[in-house]
């Protein structure tokens, strides 16, 4: 508004006042700037569905039941956080209202609460909701709609696309900074291993075998000796394992979700089968996957990371890690500390406020996929020394590095 009304001031300051009289001059100039100036001061905010003079209402679709319902703290954290935010006075004197819905890891269910959260609830964005299948099942509708699809919990390929889908951006590195480290690992170190996959069959699982593949290049074919995949819907996936075992590889790729790791984990130890076991990032949690197999069973289970741990004692004086344990402690007391999950959701809420911030008093779904796109080595504080957040208008790929880490019995320890 303000520019708008500072054009016509300086043309009738140009074309209405003389040059020859000066002093005339000057005051029109001078009452016209001073009602620019007010125009500023007074410029009413510019607002979107979901946002008042004192709210703004997000929403999101967590996986609180069925068989990803591990990862349903992910979405209490970041509850959590916001009435932290809110404690405080909001960002930019709104409270942030989430509406936190059960989708039970179900893209159908996505697609009814999605439109529910959208068309009745009317939120100003969606949030952080969980899963690559889930998102996938509203990634055109949301784009349709231009309600942006902020900071997903998923590590799919599809999402940095913004010159296709431009109102969709996650928050996990995908699944090719997933995999970068490991496969070089594998490449310079050990060429002659023989791998096999176990994977869940659905896109977050076969993404994830693609990648792989693309990874190795020409060498995946003789790389790769055996792969087996599993329904979201099996009881377990011994049979597979049984079978992957029996393929001679001696390298694991385990593309599961937290359920099926820690099966997978214990069935391997039990078998008596040794194999260099790499874990996606997804199912790296000590507190869901680690301990329900067994902290013995874990030992030499080699994954990557991008978040502190929380429990590692070498970061007991971080004052990032610090302040993480205290707000936990106040308010999230039931979350489990040792669950890098709760640190996820607590980073993603964080940046959702950071790019709240920066919209001011334009909050329009338009701004927010505009600041969320312009975000320059932004340091959350849980991120890995050197790892900052970066995204530009074709690139919304938020997080591009990670650390490879290898489990000692009790913690993920970095290496080479």
């Amino acid at each position: 508004m303000a520019g708008r009304e500072r054009g016509p001031c300086v043309r009738r300051a140009r074309h209405c006042v003389p040059w020859g009289r000066p002093s005339t001059y000057w005051i029109v100039a001078a009452i016209c700037a001073s009602a620019w100036l007010c125009s500023i001061g007074s410029a009413a905010p510019r607002y979107d569905p979901g946002v008042s003079d004192t709210e703004i209402k997000i929403g999101q679709t967590m996986a609180y039941s069925g068989p990803a319902s591990a990862y349903g703290t992910i979405g209490r954290a970041e509850a959590a956080y916001f009435d932290k935010i809110n404690s405080e006075g909001g960002v930019n004197g709104r409270k942030i209202t989430l509406i936190s819905v059960d989708d039970g890891y179900s893209p159908p269910r996505t697609v009814e609460q999605t439109r529910r959260l959208v068309e009745q609830e009317g939120v100003l964005l969606l949030f952080s909701s969980l899963g690559t299948d889930p998102n996938a099942a509203v990634h055109a509708y949301l784009n349709a709609k231009h309600v942006p699809q902020l900071f997903i919990a998923s590590t799919g390929m599809q999402w940095d696309d913004p010159g296709h889908f431009p109102w969709t951006m996650a928050l996990a590195p995908n699944q090719r900074v997933n995999l970068a480290h490991e496969t070089q690992f594998l490449l310079e170190g050990h060429p002659q291993s023989k791998i096999a996959v176990l994977y869940e069959n659905t896109d977050f699982g076969r993404e994830y075998l693609a990648v792989l593949k693309e990874l190795l290049g020409e060498r995946a074919h003789g790389m790769i000796v055996a792969e087996a995949s599993y329904e979201t819907s099996d009881a377990t996936v011994d049979t597979q394992i049984i079978a992957l075992q029996a393929s001679g590889a001696d390298t694991f790729f385990n593309f599961s979700t937290p359920k099926f790791a820690a099966q997978s984990i214990r069935k391997i130890y039990d078998l008596g089968w040794r194999p260099t076991h790499f874990l996606s990032s997804a199912v790296s949690s000590i507190a869901t996957v680690l301990e329900p197999a067994g902290l013995e069973k874990s030992v030499g289970l080699i994954s990557v990371a991008y978040w502190k741990d929380p429990t590692d004692p070498r970061l007991r004086d971080d004052p990032a890690v610090r302040d993480y344990l205290a707000w936990m402690a106040r308010f999230y007391p039931r979350g489990d500390v040792s669950e890098i999950q709760n640190v996820f959701g607590y980073s993603a809420a964080q940046l959702t406020v950071h790019v709240l911030r920066k919209c001011r008093d334009e909050v329009t779904r338009e701004n927010v996929m505009r600041q969320a796109a312009s975000l320059e080595h932004v340091e959350l504080p849980m991120l890995l020394p050197g790892i900052t957040v970066n995204t530009r208008p074709d690139d919304y790929l938020p997080i591009k590095d990670m650390q490879m880490v290898r489990f000692d019995g009790r913690q993920w320890v970095p290496f080479p």
